[in-house]
């Protein structure tokens, strides 16, 4: 199914600064290394957040976020918290404005870390809407003012997320390739060598974003070199605030980190708008996500700008699957069991099999699609080509069945 992420904070600027916290509010309920666990949800990086000594919650772990931020104001309402004060900030289409308030002296817990009176911000509406595109519950984004004063490694094998203070990291071995990367804004930005369609070589500045789903993100206007590949599909790539990012899907040739080459890379080629200001953007010509990094053993030092990358796949070369269907669905309903079809690619398998905008899938190859997730739907729509899957879907109130035959679509 063509994958519309949730791409945290991939294209807001806020307007202000929080500013004002200090760095004697965490807590480390051990002295040395702080290990939380994650859950690896639809290629998002969710970790349980005790908010407030109260609400168990689930935030996204995004090195791509300045700030971290609650998407549901209903439970600071709950809590009765105070608003200091109300801010503008202009969506992912650069041009909507949207409402956010700043929260003080918040407490957050996340494993054996705990941070007190924090200062976040609350969203006046959800403007994100994970559950829908993701198909995972998620309340809120934790930002690198969290983070950004510790080592941070990400261990996406083993599902941890460690902190260290600075003074108690030492260089890991050999096996280890060491980079320098750039902190603007709290944000990690690392270049690499990619190969254009053009068959040129090009050094690329990509924000490291835990918080994308996706595996490469482009923006060709930024080099005359980064054109735009013919094998592509029509797509919105994803989600930011108040709005969604328009472009094209196809792939890049390969892209090369920690002496390792990723090949036929699936990428996203988004249009700036002409209104855009690239120095805002810290001149980058794109965006690298968790389906490129996690095939590394990532270590950010935030402090000294450094960052180190180990290869996780045993030698072997990372292969991309994409989607074979040219569907792409919406979860909804109480536990996120219900699907919609957003949209469908031309020419497409769902496309020919007659599926259109707003048909709501009820069973897939036999199997009711309540007992299913998004993910799972997503995993058995990028099995081989040939694959066939009897539909059942729902339009206007009626039942209908057709077959859907996976191809290649890029």
């Amino acid at each position: 199914m063509i994958k519309r992420i949730a791409t945290s904070i991939l294209l807001i600027f806020l307007v202000f600064r929080l500013g004002g916290q200090g760095y004697l509010d965490a807590k480390l309920l051990n002295k040395g290394r702080v290990d939380i666990p994650f859950s690896y949800e639809n290629n998002l990086i969710v970790i349980n957040v005790t908010f407030n000594k109260i609400f168990p919650l689930k935030f996204l772990f995004d090195t791509g976020a300045e700030h971290t931020i609650l998407t549901r104001r209903q439970i600071t309402d709950i809590l009765a918290v105070n608003y200091t004060r109300k801010f503008t900030l202009f969506g992912a289409d650069l041009s909507t404005e949207l409402t956010a308030y700043l929260a003080q002296g918040i407490s957050l817990k996340m494993g054996n870390i705990e941070m007190n009176n924090r200062n976040i911000l609350v969203l006046e509406e959800d403007y994100f809407n994970f559950d829908e595109f993701s198909g995972v519950d998620i309340q809120g984004i934790i930002g690198a003012d969290i983070f950004r004063r510790f080592v941070v490694q990400i261990n996406y094998k083993r599902k941890i997320i460690s902190l260290y203070p600075r003074s108690r990291f030492k260089e890991p071995s050999k096996n280890y390739v060491k980079y320098p990367v750039e902190i603007y804004k709290s944000r990690p930005y690392i270049k690499v060598p990619i190969k254009a369609p053009n068959d040129s070589i090009v050094q690329v500045k990509l924000l490291m974003d835990s918080g994308s789903s996706l595996p490469l993100i482009i923006y060709p206007e930024t080099d005359s070199s980064l054109s735009v590949p013919q094998n592509v599909i029509p797509a919105q790539l994803g989600i930011g605030l108040g709005g969604y990012l328009e472009g094209v899907i196809g792939r890049v040739q390969y892209m090369k980190i920690a002496e390792s080459e990723l090949i036929d890379v699936i990428t996203s080629f988004q249009n700036l708008l002409p209104s855009t200001d690239t120095i805002a953007l810290n001149n980058r010509n794109g965006i690298i996500g968790n389906k490129s990094l996690q095939h590394f053993h990532v270590i950010i030092d935030y402090v000294r700008q450094e960052l180190y990358l180990r290869p996780n796949t045993g030698g072997k070369k990372p292969k991309f699957k994409f989607d074979k269907s040219g569907l792409f669905l919406v979860a909804s309903g109480k536990d996120l069991n219900q699907f919609k079809v957003a949209s469908v690619v031309p020419n497409s398998p769902a496309d020919l099999a007659g599926l259109r905008k707003d048909d709501n899938l009820k069973r897939i190859g036999g199997l009711p699609c309540g007992l299913m997730s998004l993910s799972g739907i997503q995993r058995k729509f990028r099995k081989k080509e040939g694959k066939k899957y009897q539909i059942v879907y729902e339009r206007e109130g009626k039942k209908y069945k057709t077959v859907l035959i996976l191809q290649k679509i890029i």
